[in-house]
């Protein structure tokens, strides 16, 4: 069978946009700007690098008119003239390209999409050929085809990638890549100044594709049974909109379609690529613009081209001992700056040496990394990194290296009980659906749910796409419907704990039957640590099942484990973040806060609360923390079996804020300074931004507040842990246990250690101590940080600590 040859084409206009506003203003010494220009070699080796093709070719757009802005005379009007900085790194990227062998297309008075698009149709027949279009932006995806033609486009920056089949663009969008136009003439587009129909957005446009398919169709349906529309939840006044604005939206959708008849003579290059490419001139033009930095990648990547020598990259001016990657900077120097990066941006989440560049306006290492630097000292964000995070650095290694010693027997029975449960519950769903069929299918679990057994929930929801949500939040409005129900959730959660847990964690075992998972200190927006092979921050505890994988992890011979946790830490945060005296009076009093709250949100004596108000009263204390509305917190009652109207999920929530003014002052005043400042700050001042406060679309801002309102709580509670982390590791130290007690696993607000039986009473009070002394009372306005612990031969049968 003859192997696939494999052709990337470039948007090269849209790469060259992206990357100069992505990246500082880079020059050279000569005084040329070119941070452009390194973006787009970033962008060929990346291509080069992760998708190996055998052909590239690039689209260029020309100066003038297209036949759109004939069409539209206010076509991309509202763009500002391009800088010249830019014009002229756009004419220097032919040279660039020139230098790599990569042929240019082009074509008066049509785009580059237009030009890819022609690319595409000509070589729509070619069998031993697949295609990839890489660009800047989400337009070319309406040339998407299966898995022959793909499109890969930057998603963050210059580092973030994302490569759509027909399937990606479908999961994105909620429809097929051809629909794209049709989404498009609906909503409009403000970055080409396509008007679409006015009042539509990405909601109504993605159900009206989603449902009735291209702006033929719709329209043929709006004509004929406008009920069908409605039925959509398509409101009236959006109707008579979309019969009033038909010409606009198929007018609309012309200028969104690429076309695919630009009249150029394109034939697939004779040679591949790297037998094009002048190695000596690629290396010639890197030192000219001075990129040190890239010079070492590249010449990997052109080391197997024809004319290639190493002569002519040691010709290159100071290359060798200037140029720094990720293969020559020493590993703990290259985290240091990626740490440095994400406190300064936690978006960032595990950030690349493109990042580092980029955040510290430099194309060389070191100037880079000083930049970063001074800027986290300028933003104040320096007790973060010095006192937190690399500090911790060392902590977290020793952790990976110990790991924590995994029972496989135990793991292997307990894989043999679910398979068999599993099972047993398959073979209950099959009778109670009449049928087999494919559990794990959506469409086919939604059909037999809603169509054979004819169950429906109020306020169902639907995917993207228009079909009804098996997901498992829509499975739990069903569950007194139907014992059906109840059983996919029980099939899904054994699937789950099997696939995630039970089979894998014996696969990642060392000799000695221990597990080192590898903890990440950047990644996650919160400031929490993630870890990874396996994650253990998401290891399960809400049921019985979860928990029973918790005996597989075990001490040593001669060994404990001891896990200690700090009780309702976010509340406590909460409290003295907001300076809520009747909160804080509930904390120093040692009193129940659950119970507390039941008793002024249901107007009772604390000690007349019943179960079932206390259980509501904990959903609302942490709904809160998480920033709920009234809506979600009528649903998070619900979903616990405590039925709410509105009106009561309403009364709650005014009685806990009447209970608790200052907290609601607080959670304002948090909200007014994100959307002014962009950003929120921990008790420590770590910062997180949210690019979503100050959107025009309700629900992105509305998901950026619930976000910001909780980030420095949460944000706090982990800087705290982190701290207890290097106290306890240097407590160790000092005490000279380094042999006896071993700092294992963090799971949020708990950690879990491995410790010699005979130091147990020893080291439980001290970690005790370290752990509720790790912030002063005076910075808790006096409300006590409690750390509860446990011991035991595993980590899921412990015993209360007496301490």
């Amino acid at each position: 069978m003859t192997q696939k040859k494999r052709l990337v084409i470039l948007d090269t206009h849209a790469i060259l946009h992206r990357a100069y506003h992505a990246l500082p203003d880079f020059s050279s010494s000569k005084g040329e700007p070119t941070g452009a220009l390194y973006g787009l070699i970033s962008m060929l080796v990346r291509i080069i690098g992760d998708l190996k093709p055998d052909y590239i070719v690039a689209a260029f757009d020309l100066p003038g008119p297209t036949y759109r802005h004939v069409a539209y005379e206010k076509y991309k009007a509202q763009r500002p003239q391009t800088d010249n900085d830019l014009i002229s790194q756009i004419k220097r990227s032919r040279d660039v390209l020139d230098a790599f062998g990569i042929p240019r297309f082009e074509c008066e008075g049509f785009e580059a999409d237009d030009v890819i698009g022609t690319i595409v149709e000509k070589l729509k027949r070619e069998k031993d050929l697949e295609i990839i279009i890489a660009s800047g932006y989400m337009d070319t995806l309406q040339l998407v085809d299966d898995i022959r033609v793909r499109g890969f486009t930057l998603k963050k920056g210059l580092t973030e990638t994302v490569l759509y089949d027909e399937a990606g663009v479908e999961e994105k969008y909620g429809f097929g890549p051809t629909l794209v136009p049709d989404y498009k003439g609906l909503r409009g587009d403000p970055s080409d100044n396509i008007p679409g129909v006015l009042g539509i957005g990405d909601k109504t446009a993605s159900i009206l594709v989603a449902s009735f398919g291209s702006i033929e169709n719709i329209y043929k349906i709006l004509k004929k049974s406008p009920e069908k529309i409605a039925a959509a939840g398509i409101k009236e006044g959006m109707i008579k909109e979309l019969l009033e604005q038909e010409e606009g939206a198929r007018f609309s959708k012309m200028l969104a379609e690429i076309r695919r008849d630009a009249p150029i003579d394109f034939i697939l290059p004779d040679n591949m690529w790297r037998q094009s490419v002048s190695s000596e001139r690629v290396l010639r033009m890197l030192s000219e613009f001075d990129f040190r930095s890239l010079a070492p990648r590249v010449k990997v990547l052109l080391e197997s081209a024809p004319d290639f020598s190493d002569e002519s990259f040691s010709n290159m001016k100071d290359a060798e001992a200037a140029a720094k990657t990720t293969e020559d900077i020493p590993e703990e120097e290259l985290n240091k700056a990626e740490l440095a990066v994400w406190v300064l941006d936690s978006n960032l989440t595990q950030p690349s040496i493109e990042d580092i560049y980029r955040v510290g306006q430099n194309s060389d290492y070191t100037p880079a990394f000083e930049n970063i630097l001074k800027e986290i000292q300028e933003k104040e964000l320096s007790f973060v990194y010095e006192n937190i995070e690399l500090p911790l650095m060392p902590v977290l290694r020793q952790m990976e290296v110990r790991g924590v010693k995994i029972d496989q027997a135990f793991l292997k029975k307990l894989g043999g009980d679910y398979r068999a449960e599993l099972e047993n519950i398959a073979a209950r769903i099959y009778t109670a659906a009449g049928m087999e069929f494919n559990v794990n299918s959506p469409k086919q679990l939604g059909t037999v749910l809603f169509d054979t057994l004819g169950l429906a929930a109020k306020n169902q929801k639907k995917t993207a796409s228009g079909a009804r949500s098996t997901r498992e939040s829509e499975l739990e409005k069903l569950k007194d419907a139907h014992p059906i129900v109840a059983d996919i959730l029980a099939y899904r959660e054994l699937q789950k704990l099997l696939s995630t847990y039970i089979d894998t964690i014996p696969t990642l075992l060392d000799n000695a039957s221990r597990l080192h998972t590898h903890f990440i200190q950047t990644g996650t927006t919160t400031g929490r640590l993630a870890s990874q092979n396996p994650n253990l921050q998401n290891i399960p505890i809400k049921t019985e099942l979860g928990r029973a994988i918790r005996h597989a992890f075990i001490a040593s011979e001669g060994m404990q484990l001891l896990s200690f946790d700090y009780s309702q830490i976010e509340l406590r945060i909460a409290a003295f973040l907001s300076g809520d005296e009747e909160l804080g009076e509930i904390f120093k009093a040692g009193r129940d806060v659950h119970r507390e709250v039941a008793a002024r949100v249901f107007h009772v004596r604390p000690e007349d609360v019943s179960y079932d108000q206390r259980r509501r009263a904990k959903i609302i204390n942490f709904g809160i923390l998480y920033g709920m509305g009234v809506n979600a917190l009528r649903e998070a009652l619900s979903r616990e079996g405590h039925v709410s109207t509105r009106a009561e999920a309403q009364e709650f929530y005014d009685q806990y804020f009447v209970a608790f003014p200052l907290l609601a002052k607080y959670i304002d005043d948090v909200k007014q300074d994100a959307a002014r400042l962009g950003y929120t700050r921990t008790h420590f001042g770590r910062r997180r931004y949210f690019e979503g406060i100050k959107s025009p679309i309700p629900y992105v801002r509305s998901a950026a507040e619930r976000m910001a309102v909780n980030a420095p709580i949460q944000g706090t509670q982990a800087d705290i842990v982190k701290l207890a982390m290097i106290e306890i590791a240097a407590w160790i130290e000092k005490e000279k246990h380094q042999e006896d007690i071993h700092l294992l696993l963090t799971v949020h607000d708990e950690l879990v250690f491995e410790v010699r039986e005979t130091s147990v009473e020893t080291c439980a009070k001290a970690f005790k101590k370290v752990m509720e002394n790790v912030l002063p009372h005076t910075e808790t306005r006096g409300i006590p940080l409690i750390v509860e612990g446990k011991s035991g031969p595993n980590w899921g049968k412990m015993e209360p600590l007496k301490i």
